[in-house]
């Protein structure tokens, strides 16, 4: 599965793809006059960059934190022979936020959304020279209207909110097709059944197609068949049921993360035409009599927060191993699952989830503002996200809001309410099989878990507030400061119940923050850290937790590892607390 994951599109993989990250012409418009002076048509660049990193970033070579609204690239690509024929396809895996692209001075697409993945055909463009120029114009802005996560939208940082990140931050390449080729196959497992459902999009027509699929375990063959479409979209299930298996499937869990691989193999007249590679786990998220289930069992989600920031590369992970080490580090602390936090991350974390057997929150970067451009802009992004990252098996919970981040007067405003039940119903018209939590802390409208925001430091009070379920699911009283669990006009209806952010420790420091008073010393820290835990798992009808947070994060400092994924104490303890009964 390696070459799997080396691919930055890790669930939909073919041989013929080229990395284009490295050394690009770079400059910066502050005064917006490269598309009056045609800065598309090259020679106009004075600086280089690295990419994937931003300008930001100490990575990319530039480090200058300073806002800057709009940016330019330029790089000259080689196309080899043998693929001159080909389709050639241009792909972006993230870049914030609004990119427009040329190839050899022609228009060739424009995207919008910081967070998702984009693709442009880039063959009506190519010329016969010895090289093609790809230029990139990336407009941004401080607006709260565009979803931005934890990106600042002032000059300074402040709060929990960081550096804002400007331009190509995921990683840039190109793949090389023929005519006729599949476009993306939709994999649905289902785990009752003991299925596997195929939806296949094809490209260039069906006369004389014939497409092949061999699913394969650990090496042996569990099925091969072979299909000839009518029509460029066909749908086909498949029994996965088999002896190579003494149960005949294989389940994946965080304690087994067992996975399918599958080939899809392409004919047109007999002749191989194309050929992909992906993957799929057989696992099921459900919610019955007040527990989330997988695989149909009550399971205990023990998770940490993760808001994906490095010291010198911000949201974009200086190299695959960095997004190992921290996952490895996550399953030493004892945790099971993670909440990345305001950030849809890079697809390669998720592929390495699914392979390690660790549980994702998927959740949406917020917006700030409620308009009519704020939610026109975030739900394309949102729905684009869902569809992008809907066949990673380790997602298994949806998180669209945040704190009525975006939705700031969610708790009485009908309008607003009406947004995220929007936002709740279409997740669920793209992907029916997760739970979907509106809003993440506090204030739910339409949710299938209710989760509380709780930074308490004292155990006894934090037991004291949540012994009475139905007070605090009834909104009695507010249980964070003046946060009610229910929007106005909204009730408990039997949802599970989950911390999904405590904790937040620091040590005494001069420079950054946590929650509550900061320890002197690994003792306290672990005392706290224990009582509070303790507190939280001590209450009958609560299914879980999240502490905050794994790594430092900037002027934020409570994080159990630091910037540099240094621990901050030995994290078998750690592992031992979360272990406990």
């Amino acid at each position: 599965m390696k070459a799997i994951v080396d691919c930055p599109r890790p669930k939909f993989v073919r041989q013929e793809w080229e990395l284009l990250n490295g050394q690009w012409a770079f400059g910066f418009d502050d005064e917006n006059v490269g598309l009056k002076q045609r800065w598309f048509q090259g020679n106009k660049l004075n600086q280089t960059i690295a990419v994937p990193f931003t300008y930001e970033t100490k990575q990319s070579g530039i480090q200058d934190e300073q806002f800057h609204p709009v940016v330019w690239y330029e790089r000259h690509i080689k196309i080899a022979e043998e693929n001159k024929k080909k389709q050639v396809l241009l792909h972006f895996q993230a870049s914030d936020y609004k990119t427009t692209v040329w190839i050899n001075g022609c228009y060739a697409g424009v995207h919008e959304g910081g967070y998702t993945s984009f693709s442009f055909d880039i063959t009506p463009y190519l010329v016969e020279a010895h090289t093609q120029q790809v230029t990139v114009r990336v407009e941004d802005s401080m607006s709260t209207d565009q979803p931005r996560g934890k990106q600042r939208w002032i000059g300074e940082n402040f709060g929990c909110w960081y550096v804002q990140t400007t331009g190509i931050w995921q990683s840039v390449w190109i793949e090389y097709v023929n005519k006729h080729h599949l476009n993306k196959v939709e994999i649905q497992p289902d785990l009752d059944e003991q299925t596997v459902s195929f939806a296949y999009d094809l490209r260039g027509g069906v006369a004389g197609i014939e497409i092949e699929t061999i699913i394969t375990f650990k090496g042996y063959e569990v099925r091969r068949f072979t299909l000839t479409p009518e029509r460029e979209e066909t749908l086909f299930n498949v029994d996965l049921a088999s002896a190579i298996h003494e149960w005949r499937v294989a389940v994946w869990s965080p304690e087994q993360p067992n996975l399918y691989e599958v080939a899809f193999v392409v004919r047109k007249d007999g002749q191989k035409i194309d050929q992909v590679h992906s993957y799929f786990g057989l696992r099921k998220i459900s919610i019955k009599n007040g527990h989330v289930l997988l695989n149909n069992r009550p399971i205990y989600q023990k998770l940490i927060l993760d808001q994906g920031y490095w010291k010198d590369s911000h949201l974009t992970p200086p190299s695959l191993e960095a997004l190992e080490e921290d996952i490895d580090a996550i399953k030493a602390l004892g945790f099971n699952g993670i909440r990345k936090h305001q950030k849809i991350e890079d697809e390669r974390f998720y592929a390495l989830c699914d392979q390690k057997g660790l549980l994702v929150w998927a959740e949406m970067p917020s917006s700030y503002s409620y308009s009519r451009k704020a939610v026109k802009a975030f739900t394309k992004e949102w729905l684009d996200v869902v569809e992008q990252l809907a066949h990673y098996p380790s997602i298994v919970t949806w998180v669209p809001f945040n704190e009525s981040w975006g939705v700031g007067q969610i708790f009485t405003n009908t309008q607003q309410q009406a947004f995220t039940e929007s936002i709740y119903y279409g997740t669920k018209a793209i992907d029916a099989t997760r739970p979907v939590i509106v809003n993440d802390g506090w204030e739910h409208t339409v949710s299938d878990i209710i989760t509380l925001h709780d930074y308490e430091e004292f155990a006894d009070r934090l037991i004291k507030r949540y012994q009475d379920q139905s007070a605090v699911l009834g909104n009695a009283y507010p249980h964070n400061n003046d946060k009610y669990a229910f929007a106005e006009g909204y009730q408990y209806k039997g949802q599970p119940v989950i911390i999904s952010e405590y904790g937040g420790i620091a040590f005494t420091t001069e420079d950054g923050w946590g929650y509550g008073n900061q320890v002197k010393s690994e003792k306290d820290f672990l005392a706290r850290y224990e009582s509070i835990t303790d507190a939280i798992k001590s209450l009958p009808y609560v299914s879980g937790y999240c502490y905050t947070q794994i790594t430092d994060v900037q002027q934020e400092v409570n994080g159990l590892l630091d910037e540099n994924r240094k621990p901050k104490m030995k994290m078998d303890k750690i592992k031992a607390l979360n272990d406990k009964a």
